[in-house]
């Protein structure tokens, strides 16, 4: 199961995308991810169809053009240096993303129902928190968490895990659908690793039986999917720190993000 749940880098590549995981793909109904690598002065041009879709800078910047109009994004020259602002484009829609100095860019999606307008998310109202403490201390970017960005379906954060720490942890998990105490989401993990021979480990627990079972060594453009399970720990390198996009989504009534850790490390940092 490792070899499917695990994504390497170039191994999900097509077309212009360096990663293209959609909900055939990962054998789930909702999230889908993709990363779009452009060269100075490329454009490209897709249609959302059934998702919705959140355009995130992951270096340089890039104008993309929606039916409700133009949205520009200044971007950041790596994850490792900023938060970055963002766009959101909806359902049943064609977009243009133009870069005149090229970039990469994560395309999170949902397949969703409701159609809503497109937007522009300022790097500024981003949330930043600073989770866990010694070596699980992280910074988590809530750009598009359920409390903070109107979507139908995608939730999607940033982790910046420093070089050496666990972040992920304790383990947790959300395949259940247990009101006020558990949302089902399915989950994609991207890593990027700062320093160009950089790595770092990924955990998925089963937590029924049969259930998702991955302990992956990650680098720069891997991607890991967490269907069900006990995810955590995410570790960094020493002297490299890790980068990861969590793009979730599911089936529930209520787009809300609700956790239980695991009984036996629930007194972990967290």
């Amino acid at each position: 199961m490792s070899k499917e749940l695990h994504i390497p880098r170039g191994a999900s590549a097509h077309g212009a995308y360096a990663v293209d995981i959609d909900p055939e793909r990962a054998g789930w109904t909702r999230s889908s991810l993709r990363v779009l690598e452009l060269a100075a002065g490329d454009t490209h041009v897709f249609d959302t169809a059934d998702s919705e879709w959140i355009v995130l800078p992951l270096r340089g910047g890039c104008s993309v053009h929606t039916p409700d109009g133009v949205i520009r994004l200044q971007g950041r020259d790596s994850v490792f240096a900023s938060v970055t602002d963002f766009a959101y484009v909806p359902r049943d829609a064609r977009v243009q993303i133009a870069s005149g100095a090229g970039g990469r860019f994560a395309l999170a999606g949902a397949k969703c129902e409701r159609r809503l307008p497109a937007r522009h998310g300022p790097a500024p109202e981003v949330p930043v928190e600073e989770r866990g403490s010694g070596v699980c201390a992280r910074q988590v970017r809530n750009f598009a968490a359920a409390d903070v960005f109107d979507c139908d379906r995608l939730i999607a954060v940033e982790v910046i895990t420093p070089g050496g720490n666990w972040s992920s942890y304790p383990p947790h998990k959300h395949d259940e659908h247990r009101p006020g105490r558990e949302s089902e989401l399915e989950e994609i993990y991207y890593f990027e690793i700062d320093g160009p021979h950089g790595f770092g480990y990924h955990r998925v627990s089963p937590s029924r039986e049969g259930g998702a079972d991955v302990l992956a060594e990650v680098r720069t453009g891997d991607a890991v999917l967490v269907p069900d399970g006990w995810h955590g720990p995410s570790v960094a390198q020493p002297g490299h720190a890790m980068y990861y996009l969590n793009v979730m989504a599911g089936p529930g009534a209520t787009r809300e993000w609700r956790i239980c850790f695991h009984p036996d490390h629930a007194e972990g940092y967290r």
